[in-house]
């Protein structure tokens, strides 16, 4: 019997929560009525509650002496069209910064990560005697565009609450369900995003030869971008390029005067990461002038910072997790090419921290043929139970045994 199955009208609680969020998915930095619930819900247990980075939230509790022990749960979704096919599935619209409507979905499971914070929350509120000290949720805005953790920081975050000695946080991921993966040291990688815009010289599709096809160009681009890896990267050393967008012309018989192209570059290493950056600026201006075009444009569009699990605290939250899971529903893995923006909230007071995946697919899912959506996948559902009761438990059980002490 799992720990929200002692408590049955928390769990229920818990499951209209998430079905409404999922429901109600807001983009990054635009999550008011998200952070709006947040507070209500937090008020109400009795935590002290204020905002912070715009539509970030946090709450605290004190509880007597001893220790000061952070939770952070991100609440942002993204602009994907939903094909889950659940009965709650999101039909949300929102607006991004440049203006265009896009749909909106929870497809990275940010709004299981609330819940579960508010459920362990709950158990905390509901039952002070079992523990002494100050416990800290943030409930942090933007994860997915990097910008929120810094929001929170700017807007003096640890000048208006009590400062954790670690901060945990945790992340709904396609595994089975019911278990959980942890990283000891590097857990989840660097991550750089660029645009970059190519200029050429448009006209008819009939004449190139009175033109500089940035479409021609950028395809260059591209291709030599993916070199890097595989011919200036250590075979030791793991990292990612990724082009992920392209966009140019508006008619197939005219070459465009520009293109445009997004790239992502993930990796492991400090060095290897400015080698990288180098190298990829290095990359686009050579082709450019090989081409006999002018300079594109680069735009830096965000950097999230390498995440480190702190050893010491990891191996206490794994013998933790453990023993309320299993030996063998635990389980060390290296680190993963995802990234984070978690490691700057203990960064900044340079204190540990720790974070963890817990699965949220069922064995029939994982097991199947077909490959398991995973995060960012429009199809991304991860099944309620017993994802929520692993995510709360998981949250409060790392938490409780930390404020026991």
């Amino acid at each position: 019997m799992s720990l929200l199955d002692q408590h049955p009208d928390l769990q229920a609680s818990l499951h209209d929560l998430y079905r409404h969020l999922h429901q109600h998915p807001e983009l990054s930095m635009q999550e008011h009525a998200t952070a709006a619930l947040v507070e209500e819900r937090m008020g109400e247990l009795g935590y002290d509650v204020f905002r912070c980075g715009g539509s970030g939230v946090v709450a605290v509790l004190r509880n007597g002496d001893g220790p000061v022990v952070g939770f952070r749960a991100d609440t942002d979704a993204l602009p994907l069209l939903e094909s889950t096919g659940l009965d709650y599935a999101s039909t949300a619209r929102g607006v991004l910064p440049d203006g265009t409507e896009v749909p909106v979905m929870h497809a990275c499971g940010h709004d299981t990560h609330i819940t579960a914070a508010i459920g362990a929350a709950t158990l905390l509120s509901q039952d002070t005697d079992a523990w002494s000290g100050t416990v800290v949720f943030l409930f942090q805005p933007g994860e997915e565009t990097a910008a929120g953790a810094a929001a929170m920081l700017e807007d003096g975050l640890w000048d208006r609450a009590p400062h954790p000695e670690v901060i945990y946080g945790q992340h709904v991921w396609p595994g089975r369900t019911g278990t959980i993966d942890i990283s000891s040291g590097t857990a989840m990688s660097f991550s750089d995003a660029w645009k970059v815009t190519v200029h050429g010289r448009g006209g008819h599709g009939s004449q190139p030869e009175n033109t500089i096809d940035p479409v021609l160009l950028g395809a260059h681009m591209v291709v030599r971008l993916q070199s890097l890896i595989s011919r200036e990267v250590p075979p030791q050393q793991a990292a990612v390029i990724t082009v992920a967008t392209f966009h140019a012309g508006l008619k197939e018989n005219i070459i465009p005067p520009t293109a445009e192209f997004t790239v992502n570059m993930r990796n492991l290493d400090p060095d290897v990461r400015e080698d990288l950056l180098v190298a990829l600026r290095r990359v686009i201006l050579a082709e450019a002038m090989a081409s006999g075009a002018p300079e594109p444009e680069i735009e830096e569009l965000y950097t999230f910072p390498l995440l480190v699990n702190d050893p010491a605290e990891t191996e206490q939250v794994t013998g933790v997790l453990r023993g309320l899971l299993g030996e063998e529903q635990v389980v060390t893995k290296p680190a993963v090419m995802g990234s984070e923006d978690f490691g700057a909230l203990p960064d900044a007071l340079g204190v540990p921290g720790v974070y963890w995946f817990f699965g949220g697919m069922p064995a029939e899912v994982v097991d199947a043929d077909t490959p398991t959506p995973t995060n960012h996948s429009p199809f991304f559902a991860p099944v309620l139970e017993p994802t929520l009761s692993t995510g709360t438990s998981a949250a409060y059980e790392v938490l409780l045994a930390r404020l026991r002490r």
